[in-house]
């Protein structure tokens, strides 16, 4: 699983988060990279 923080500083469903984590599921082939699913988190 790849990860990659942002800086977020806004409000998000009424509460604050300073970042925001984006998490893709990914399956690797020999020549390609399918992303899956994709996972945000806020902190």
């Amino acid at each position: 699983m790849y990860r990659h923080n942002f800086d977020y500083r806004a409000q998000w469903e009424g509460q604050y988060y300073a970042i925001k984590q984006v998490a893709p599921v990914v399956v690797e082939t020999e020549n390609e990279i399918v992303v899956v699913t994709v996972y945000t988190f806020y902190y």
